[in-house]
């Protein structure tokens, strides 16, 4: 019965676009809540390296180090100085 079926789709041409059209949706749906994961991960690293660069900033750490602790830029780190951490550029 499931065989007459499949046969039966297979051969009428609207059935099959519509087929592909879902199987096409289905896929696309998989691939934005991958990338809607990678770039939720994404966020929460960078947050996690702002506030590890803010605990380096109150100890006093040079710019250059927590830039290779962190992976932050320099401008970043030098921002979180204006937020009222050390100022030794």
């Amino acid at each position: 019965m499931a065989g007459d079926l499949l046969m039966s789709i297979s051969q009428d041409e609207r059935e099959r676009a519509v087929f592909r059209s879902r199987r096409m949706y289905q896929t696309d749906m998989q691939s934005n809540y991958a990338t809607v994961w990678d770039q939720g991960m994404k966020r929460g690293e960078h947050k996690r390296n702002i506030e590890i660069a803010r605990r380096l900033l109150k100890r006093g750490r040079p710019i250059d180090e927590i830039m290779e602790d962190t992976d932050l830029s320099r401008e970043e780190i030098i921002c979180l100085m204006g937020e009222g951490g050390p100022t030794n550029v």
